[in-house]
């Protein structure tokens, strides 16, 4: 079983910036393929983010291209998400997860794991 802890949420203005992390427990961290998803109040989780266990490909949806980075560092069992120019519409409980079989890096069905989310909430 592998946990996911997350942390760095937070409130913060339009415009302004956070860095989520998300530590996991197990010692295979480098084989897993990391995502980022969110749920907003009254709406469906939707995929963020992801990154391949080898931190080479990236992956985005489109409305946060160019704003959000995610990264990882093995050698820390921890994924990030760097988010700038927040806007009022990112405001959601973010989740990361954790495939370790290669999945579709889109679907919430391809991640094994999941962590107990993190509130983000940006104020206009």
């Amino acid at each position: 079983q592998v946990q996911l802890v997350e942390s760095g949420g937070g409130l913060v203005q339009a415009g302004g910036s956070l860095r989520l992390s998300c530590t996991a427990s197990t010692r295979t961290f480098s084989t897993y393929n990391m995502g980022w998803f969110r749920q907003a109040p009254g709406k469906e989780r939707e995929f963020v983010a992801a990154t391949r266990w080898s931190g080479g490909s990236t992956y985005y949806r489109g409305s946060v291209k160019g704003r959000f980075t995610i990264s990882r560092d093995n050698a820390k069992n921890t994924v990030y998400l760097q988010m700038n120019s927040l806007k009022p519409e990112d405001s959601a409980v973010y989740y990361c997860a954790a495939d370790p079989n290669s999945g579709s890096y889109q679907l919430e069905g391809a991640y094994a794991y999941w962590g107990q989310g993190t509130q983000v909430t940006v104020s206009s």
